[in-house]
């Protein structure tokens, strides 16, 4: 039994060889564009990207399982042949993606995914044009030396003379599902929250490594399931002109008499992604009074902008919102397809651009929904996750709570030169809605659990604002307060199709704004995508790149919010909100019943041409 376990493991060591040849092969043919890194970053290509070989050896393993397993339980011994045949095959398919890998990305710049595939199936003349610049003779010698190299290897490593175990009858089922299962884990990446994803091999600042270190094969196969899945615009209400007009309308501005609040014109940045902070915590925005009473006190200093909508109602939807202002797409996420998101303009990029010094604290795993991969392909200089504390830090399910992090966000910019930009993303008041102190509001129902966990992490927010009092680049930066998306807690009322769940704070407060304009507050419809073109106006910076995206400081823009779900969304004007489920094709909300159906139609139309455009540019992308 040990000997045939020992068979195992020497298959699946074989393919996690082939892969480490593939990833050597990538490296040398793109030496050019490692000039410069030293021995360390290329260890880590190979470190960073081993979890993802894993993953691509346990898919390759499971129909040898599945074959054993049905052997195994039968008099019969299935003859060794055909796992010969299959070792041959995949070997010839992993060099042969390869070599198109090394071309692709010599042209595109990104490693091969469905698009190629997609223009050779629907574009084959232009995919043969593109193709005759590939030097030829130079991939066939690549695919036949992996090909052969990888023929050879097999001979040595996998035992193709492997038989039958010998076992009792009662433990074969137990020994099956373990194997099964195990092979399972693999594939999953292992027992953490979120299952691998592109995030797990981003490492560096410098996207070369990132792509040296991302598996072809185990990127392929997401990228094209992805794909498959939803293959075009599953949004298509009107004709593209007509979309595109009536988009480009809500954001046609008469003139600019920006309201300038900032005492200068390159502050200190830093921006707090509360978790699950939906305004019904703010008393100020209709919410429950004492859920969040320091937050009250941080509006008398600020401008409050009292009628924000979030994108969506996931924080990877959040965070796209915030720095890059793109709308979200209700049943895609950009954030996790690397082409796509790596062309998204972003607030990073911006500040880095004008010499800021960039960073992102997180308490948790910043491999969750490709966070990492998106960050660090944005100019985000200094990032700081779950890995980055220490075991008695990480007092939360999650990692570590907002207190600790907050201390960390704060130390480290107490070094930093000026100007900086810093993202901060909570973690507390997610479920499971754990605390490290006894909680504010008694009980154990999850409204009361959500209500703590909110207090908990307004209370931090004011200790870190007065620990930040005591620096001196505190009088030069502003602060912005938003949730990355609403909840439907703590009054759990609010449905997924009503404007209610995804109403949320947004802030701009601190020594940064003009006395005069503190404890102001704006009435303006608008988004988390607003966040971009409202501050770089106060910069005198130019946000165009953020199309989707208004200045609320500028009276002429217009009142506006749009929403989504998973497969719905959401419009509003003054007056009106309503929403629209995209699966039964029916209007599921409108907030004033009384206004003029003309004015409800209105509504709803923009709504249809938002979410049209949104999902046309999220597939241009």
């Amino acid at each position: 039994m040990l000997r045939s376990l020992f068979s195992f493991c020497r298959f699946f060591f074989f393919w996690m060889i082939l892969s480490i040849l593939t990833r050597v092969v990538f490296e040398i043919y793109f030496h050019n564009k490692l000039s410069g890194t030293g021995f360390y970053e290329i260890w880590q290509t190979f470190l960073y990207g081993i979890r993802m070989d894993a993953s691509v050896a346990a898919y390759i393993c499971v129909i040898p399982l599945l074959v054993f397993s049905a052997n195994w339980f039968t008099k019969y011994n299935i003859k060794t042949t055909w796992l010969r045949f299959y070792v041959y095959l995949c070997v010839f398919i992993i060099s042969f993606i390869t070599v198109v890998n090394l071309n692709i990305f010599r042209e595109w710049g990104t490693k091969v995914n469905f698009r190629a595939f997609d223009v050779f199936l629907n574009a084959p003349s232009e995919a043969f044009a593109a193709a005759s610049s590939s030097p030829i003779f130079l991939s066939f010698i690549v695919m036949v030396v992996l090909f052969v190299t990888g023929v050879l290897l097999s001979k040595y490593i996998i035992d193709f003379k492997f038989t039958k175990p010998k076992a009792l009858f009662v433990i074969k089922p137990f020994i099956v599902v373990l194997l099964l299962g195990l092979n399972l884990l693999v594939i999953r990446g292992g027992l953490q929250l979120a299952p691998i994803s592109q995030s797990n091999a981003y490492f560096s600042a410098r996207p070369i490594l990132n792509q040296c270190a991302l598996n072809t094969e185990w990127n392929l196969i997401q990228n094209v399931v992805e794909n498959v899945q939803s293959p075009g615009n599953p949004y298509l209400f009107m004709p593209a002109q007509k979309a595109s007009a009536l988009v480009d309308s809500m954001y046609s501005v008469k003139k600019d008499s920006t309201i300038h609040i900032l005492t200068t014109n390159r502050p200190n940045v830093v921006i707090f992604q509360l978790e699950s902070f939906t305004a019904d915590l703010i008393a100020s925005l209709g919410g429950e009074k004492g859920d969040a009473p320091n937050f009250e006190d941080f509006i008398k200093q600020g401008v409050l902008f009292d009628s924000i909508y979030a994108a969506s109602d996931r924080t990877d939807k959040g965070i796209i919102a915030i720095l890059s202002a793109f709308p979200s797409q209700a049943t895609r996420t950009i954030i996790i397809d690397n082409e796509k998101q790596e062309r998204l303009p972003t607030l990073s990029n911006i500040f880095a651009d004008q010499g800021y010094n960039t960073s992102y604290f997180y308490g948790g795993e910043s491999e969750f929904m490709n966070f990492k991969a998106y960050l660090l392909s944005h100019k985000i200089a200094h990032l700081v996750e779950k890995e980055n504390f220490e075991d008695k830090e990480m007092n939360s399910k999650w990692g570590a709570h907002d207190d600790i992090l907050f201390k960390r966000n704060i130390n480290y910019l107490s070094q930093q030169q000026q100007p900086f930009f810093s993202y901060v993303q909570t973690l507390s008041n997610h479920e499971p809605f754990e605390l490290p102190v006894p909680p504010h509001f008694p009980g154990d129902d999850m409204s009361n659990k959500f209500r703590s966990t909110a207090y908990y992490t307004d209370a931090s927010l004011k200790q870190y604002i007065d620990e930040a009092k005591k620096h001196s680049w505190y009088k030069n930066t502003v602060f912005i307060l938003v949730a990355d998306h609403g909840h439907r807690l703590p009054l759990n009322i609010s449905e997924p199709y009503e404007p209610r769940k995804y109403h949320i704070p947004l802030l701009f407060f601190g020594d940064a704004i003009k006395p005069e304009y503190r404890g102001m507050k704006i009435n303006k419809l608008g988004n988390q995508t607003d966040i971009a073109a409202t501050l770089l106006a106060q910069m005198n910076l130019p946000h165009q790149q953020f199309k989707w995206s208004k200045n609320l400081l500028n009276p002429y823009t217009q009142d506006f919010a749009f929403f989504d779900w998973d497969n719905g969304m959401g419009f509003m004007l003054p007056q009106q909100a309503v929403t629209f489920d995209n699966a039964g094709n029916t209007v599921s909300f409108i907030q004033n019943k009384n206004m003029p159906q003309s004015y409800t139609d209105k509504t709803l139309l923009y709504g249809k041409a938002f979410m049209q455009q949104i999902f046309t540019q999220y597939l241009a992308y």
